[in-house]
């Protein structure tokens, strides 16, 4: 656990002569930024005005920290008349110098590092330095904007609300998205808890009539976006994305979910699990040497939304049955009722999914997954070949309706199998051959181009490319490196003028496109170390996660406490299951588009008609699904990105440590529960609203064991006990809030039901702060909310204030200490010393890493005080072997 510095973009109090404008808004990247980055916010106002400067705040002393009049107008965007870039990139990077990452190295090529456990002394220091948090002095900001109307000498300030900068900031952001691939599960499905599509499939197409018509198992996958089809050409691609990004970036991801996708660790990255469940289905799709199969279910599926395990689609054999399994004939199929054809050629864009996926995967589950591992691998060489023979594209079928994916680039794909192959084998004729297809396709058509159908150049970005430009040398290498320079130019070029610098092409699933980009700029930028592009970057980056002309996290509640899609296009909210929690939808579209298509509609949604910008819309609706449906294959390739920003913000730390900011720590709803359970160590928390008859005893206790124990109060305690905080400080304890006002975030039981609102959040920690400093404490990133009652909204508005959230281990009872004889749970210090050593011996890793909730002060009527029992526990423990976080060094 690791917090780092981190600073917050809002408005500041009104001066005397200014007035709010409620036309003008900041867009920002809600999630963050880390030091090293870009930071620009953009000023939008449906007036026509004049940004004359801004400055950032502290938000918590009012001193300015960073102010600037290089304002960079770029004039009117649609129903935006006024727009312009504030670049305030150089706050916080005076406190890291560098990202402590090499660049010219080849990408992905980073090395697994081994679950060594760690030595007793160097947990203790993992610990210690996770708990206090030893990032840089923790400050919170807002910025201040200031315009004119022209002919007017009224000055108007403008606020954009709070987000953190700082190393942490992307911290688990990764992990966050594969939650939308766990709902998306086909088969079993640990979101449902429950079985869908068990009956999958009958072939369909094979030239040879003794399989035609039979059954094939190809129960699995992953359902494409919101309907239930499933096809090899997005799922492969999903799986490629995420091995790249384990095989990259493995410190950013952790261990909560097991192999069937429900909660629970199982000692392998959530992220590898997820692979295993895609890669076992693509083995299915492929049974035999050149026999592959190119889609599940096709638009017949189309029957209104529903449960998957509730399926009424009809395709000939009943209700619910079975689905249709299409096979890779090379030839052209049916599109749509018309009897119009596909432009199918081959089945090279699919066989090279198939060898590269193959080849990659035997790397990456072999550690986890070896006889997996194994059978793929066995298999990529097979793949490659049926795709020589017969090169081209194979698109996908449709019976009602003319939509498919009408991809038409191959040597793409068979590029990144070649070179797949050539890494796996060694064999240097995989390597010529990668060489051969990637000059046949110099830059992915659709960057730089106004308009493509519908995944005509699919994937969105060439990663075979990427890997010659990078591990190859000499000319070939330059002449790969050109190539991924140029489509970064070209997309570079048609939105150098654009508020956001979006040169995206507004069609469907722009947001995938997007991050395609974003993937390719990162790229460029590690292995040539040019930040030419930079901005772009950042812009892409943070595009995605609100600073777009909407101001709307594309990434389902990421961050949960800002603004995000809540009525996506899909069954989930439709039926009251909660959202499509980390699914990138699809994004904005030309208003061209939206206005021909068929069936959508913004009804009941946020239509955002003040702000659009005139060329594309964006909408938050459930009935719009050409903007707002969340995508698998658009989901899977940001868990490059977001591991990367983890990465790259914690970059010294990854080299100090050999592991990632988040260590092994254990959460819940976004609060650390639990420190590294590998570690023989425990700490001690204490918390207080308004007692303090515990102090003395406490302090003794822990000087006398040299212990340093975290205290959290509340604004009353305080303004009550002001001596004891004091004490607590100069003995070097940490001292955090509790909050001020000891508020009831939610009802009990009723964690959806909000009682409080972010902005009341925030009011209440800015005072909570104030008595803080007020004591002497300038850092307390760690924050135990008040009854010790949160849910991943608080977790959220905590953490962007550049707050961690932590709590008691659930199991020992010390939290029930408060308790009185006259209540029916009723806690005696016997029962408490007795339950902490039955969790220790029913626990496979003991206490490890256990935070014990001690109360400083208890009602009168208690007078069996728990804490007069402290001196015995410590003892005892320590007697286990059990380490504390020494008060001394």
């Amino acid at each position: 656990m690791s917090i780092s510095r981190h600073l917050f973009l809002t408005a500041a109090a009104m001066a005397v002569g200014i007035t709010a404008s409620a036309g003008s808004w900041i867009r920002i990247n809600q999630l963050g930024y880390i030091p090293n980055s870009t930071k620009v916010a953009v000023f939008v106002s449906n007036e026509q005005v004049e940004v004359v400067r801004f400055e950032v705040v502290d938000a918590f002393t009012g001193k300015v920290v960073f102010k600037s009049s290089e304002v960079r107008h770029m004039g009117a965007l649609g129903e935006l008349r006024t727009t312009c870039r504030l670049d305030f990139s150089a706050l916080g990077q005076e406190d890291r110098k560098g990202n402590g990452i090499d660049s010219g190295k080849g990408i992905g090529q980073e090395p697994r590092k081994e679950n060594v456990s760690e030595s007793r002394a160097e947990g203790l220091r993992r610990i210690e330095k996770g708990l206090r948090a030893e990032g840089g002095s923790f400050r919170a900001c807002r910025v201040r904007a200031y315009s004119r109307i022209a002919g007017d000498g009224k000055m108007l300030v403008t606020e954009s609300e709070v987000f953190p900068v700082g190393a942490g900031v992307y911290d688990g952001a990764a992990d966050f998205v594969l939650n939308y691939m766990r709902q998306q599960r086909c088969g079993w499905n640990p979101f449902l808890r429950d079985s869908c599509h068990t009956h999958d499939a009958i072939i369909v197409g094979h030239p040879d009539p003794a399989k035609d018509s039979t059954h094939l198992d190809v129960i699995g996958g992953w359902h494409d976006a919101s309907d239930c089809l499933q096809y090899t050409t997005t799922s492969a691609n999903a799986i490629y994305q995420m091995m790249f990004a384990y095989r990259s970036n493995p410190e950013a991801f952790g261990d909560e979910y097991r192999t069937d996708g429900a909660p629970g660790a199982n000692g392998i990255p959530d992220i590898v699990d997820e692979i295993r469940w895609g890669l076992l289905w693509l083995d299915k799709m492929n049974p035999e040497p050149g026999e592959m199969y190119n889609q599940i279910a096709d638009d017949r599926d189309h029957v209104g939304m529903r449960l998957p395990s509730k399926e009424r689609a009809d395709y000939g054999w009943g209700k619910g049955m079975e689905r249709p399994v299409w096979y890779c004939s090379g030839e052209p199929q049916q599109r749509g009722k018309t009897g119009l054809k596909n432009r199918t050629t081959g089945i090279a864009s699919t066989a090279g999914k198939f060898a590269s996926c193959f080849a990659l995967g035997s790397e990456v589950l072999a550690p986890f997954y070896p006889e997996l591992a194994a059978k793929v691998g066995a298999k990529a060489k097979a793949a490659y070949d049926a795709g020589v023979a017969k090169p081209g594209c194979c698109q996908t079928a449709s019976v009602l309706s003319p939509y498919i994916y009408e991809e038409e680039n191959w040597a793409d794909d068979m590029e990144l199998a070649a070179f797949e192959l050539y890494r796996r084998t060694g064999d240097r004729k995989y390597l010529a051959d990668a060489i051969e297809y990637g000059r046949k396709e110099v830059v992915t058509p659709w960057m730089g181009a106004d308009s493509a159908r519908h995944y005509q150049w699919y994937p969105f970005m060439n990663m075979g490319h990427c890997h010659l430009a990078s591990q190859t040398g000499g000319k070939v290498s330059e002449e790969f490196l050109r190539n991924v320079r140029t489509g970064i130019e070209r997309v570079w070029q048609r939105g150098k003028d654009h508020p956001f610098l979006f040169g995206i092409p507004g069609i469907w699933c722009s947001n995938n496109l997007t991050t395609a980009m974003l993937t390719q700029c990162i790229l460029y930028r590690q292995m040539t170390g040019d930040n030419t592009y930079q901005e772009m970057e950042g812009a892409l980056r943070d595009w995605l996660l609100g600073c777009n002309p909407w101001g709307v996290s594309m990434i389902v509640e990421l961050p949960k406490g800002g603004v995000y899609p809540t009525q996506p296009h899909s069954f989930i909210p439709r039926m009251g299951l909660g959202n499509t929690t980390g699914g990138l939808v699809d994004g904005p579209v030309y208003a061209t588009i939206f206005g021909n298509l068929l069936g959508v509609s913004m009804d009941g949604g946020v239509n955002y008609m003040d702000v659009q910008p005139g060329d594309i819309v964006y909408h938050d609706s459930t009935h719009d699904y050409s903007t707002n449906e969340p995508t698998m294959d658009g989901t899977a390739s940001l868990t490059f990105p977001l591991s990367w920003y983890e990465k790259e913000g914690h970059a010294s730390e990854y080299s100090e440590t050999g592991s990632g900011a988040s260590g092994r720590d254990v959460s819940h709803a976004g609060g650390i529960v639990r420190t590294d359970p590998s570690v023989r160590h425990i700490d001690f928390a204490f918390t207080s609203a308004d007692k303090a008859d515990g102090a003395e005893a406490i302090l003794s206790a822990l000087d006398k064991y040299n212990v340093r124990g975290y205290f959290f109060f509340t604004g009353e305690f305080f303004e009550k006990y002001p001596k004891v905080v004091r004490r607590l400080v100069r003995a070097g304890h940490y001292v955090g809030s509790h909050s001020y006002g000891h508020l009831l975030y939610f009802p009990w039981g009723k964690p959806d039901s909000m009682s409080v609102t972010r902005s009341g959040f925030n009011d209440d920690m800015f005072k909570s702060f104030a008595l803080l400093r007020r004591a002497g404490v300038e850092d307390a990133p760690l924050f135990m909310p008040p009854y010790e009652h949160y849910n991943d909204v608080v977790s959220s508005w905590a953490r962007l204030l550049g707050l961690q959230v932590v709590n008691y281990t659930p199991g020992t009872s010390t939290n029930g200490d408060y308790t009185t004889p006259s209540m029916k749970n009723y806690y005696s210090s016997d029962f408490i010393m007795e339950k902490i050593f039955k969790c220790e011996s029913s626990d496979p890793k003991g206490l490890n890493g256990h935070i014990m909730l001690i109360h400083l002060g208890t009602d009168p009527e208690r007078t069996d005080k728990f804490y007069d029992r402290l001196p015995e526990l410590i003892e005892d423990l320590r007697s286990r072997g059990y380490g504390f976080t020494p008060l001394r060094p």
